[in-house]
């Protein structure tokens, strides 16, 4: 099979979709790997060691034309559609729940569009979504201790404290990947740490193997608009699989929270947990609403580049060699997690949280791709 790697051309995004080490097993196993010209430079890796690993180099115009499977890792952004094409398998990160003209675009287009975030195993795991959760999540305790300070707009404490001084308290809103990440890096840091989930096994979990040094707490609107007011950070970590995130903090609870605290809200890039969200980027990462730090940037990721790239290649590379080897309509036989990342196959969604969110219709994969288990 024809691979091919685009360039990621959205704002402050450095990532790449395969390492050369994963080129070369591509290659290794027969297939031809085309690498467009400096893609994989925001993560430093240069066209030479593409080209050493046995990959070509090639155009925008060539990867997107001429590939068969093609991997990204940022959904396509309105200059690329004109790319999309009948024929074409698309494996990338899409979050076309929070995105409309995205998923119209990728319907009309024909292409297959499987996406990496809903690939999802018999027992709820999220393979290729969790090496990202885990790097934003680690990144959002940073950024709410970054923006603490007063010359960046916060209230200007130091997260940890010292003795003789009390430490910030941070709040995280979900206990998943994410909110566990999140967490350790706060504990970390020397913060009072409060986690608040729905799950009271998840909560039993993670007071196990972070050793009670968090306080885990039932979540509710109730309990959300208390634990609020005595935040400096609030980390929203919540997800609901391909689908919008549910708004858990209104404009109105702002009001209770101390002046110069920080919102960080990983869930912007499906839309955000907070009525006040709106994505930002890296080069413009903050803004206020009601005196409160907003933090959401939607590639939270893509500013540490070299460890993410090798995360996700890490990640997805057993799934990239399945659809090579059997072509996307076995693979998805095969294995029902790939199938479960099918969002958009033949004109249709096959992913219903995302018909659902634009209230369009939704066909069920197995009457678009009869599918027979291997």
């Amino acid at each position: 099979m024809r691979i091919g790697v685009a360039r990621e051309i959205k704002t402050d995004e450095y990532r790449v979709a395969l390492t050369p080490a994963g080129a070369r097993e591509l290659m290794q196993q027969g297939h031809d790997v085309l690498v467009e010209t400096t893609a994989g430079d925001g993560s430093s890796f240069p066209d030479n060691d593409y080209e050493r690993a046995g990959a070509q180099i090639v155009s925008v115009e060539e990867v997107w034309s001429q590939a068969e499977l093609l991997l990204k890792v940022k959904e396509p952004i309105a200059a690329e559609y004109s790319r999309l094409r009948e024929g074409l398998v698309l494996f990338t990160y899409l979050h076309i729940a929070a995105d409309e003209p995205l998923t119209r675009a990728l319907v009309d287009s024909g292409i297959s569009a499987v996406a990496y975030e809903t690939v999802e195993t018999n027992d709820r795991r999220l393979p290729l979504l969790a090496p990202m959760s885990e790097i934003a999540g680690r990144l959002a305790a940073q950024a709410g201790a970054y923006f603490l300070e007063k010359p960046l707009g916060g209230r200007g404490l130091l997260l940890g404290g010292v003795p003789g001084v009390a430490p910030g308290r941070v709040l995280v809103l979900g206990g998943g990947v994410v909110g566990y990440n999140a967490a350790i890096i706060a504990i970390g840091l020397g913060a009072q740490v409060t986690i608040l989930d729905r799950s009271i096994d998840r909560m039993r979990y993670l007071d196990e193997i972070l050793s009670g040094r968090v306080s885990t707490v039932m979540s509710s609107t109730l309990q959300i608009e208390s634990s609020i007011a005595d935040a400096d950070v609030v980390i929203g970590a919540v997800l609901v699989p391909g689908a919008v995130a549910p708004k858990l903090v209104t404009r109105e609870m702002l009001g209770a929270m101390k002046k110069g605290a920080v919102i960080v809200d990983v869930a912007i890039d499906q839309g955000g947990c907070v009525e006040t969200a709106r994505p930002t980027t890296h080069s413009d990462p903050v803004y206020w609403v009601d005196g409160i730090t907003h933090y959401c940037v939607a590639n939270m990721p893509g500013g540490v580049p070299i460890t993410s790239t090798k995360a996700l290649t890490n990640a997805t590379l057993p799934y990239v060699e399945a659809i090579a080897e059997h072509g996307l309509a076995e693979a998805v036989s095969r294995d029902g997690a790939l199938g479960r990342g099918v969002n958009v196959l033949d004109g249709k969604i096959t992913y219903e949280p995302v018909a659902e969110a634009h209230d369009l219709d939704y066909t069920p994969l197995e009457d678009v791709l009869p599918l027979t288990p291997a």
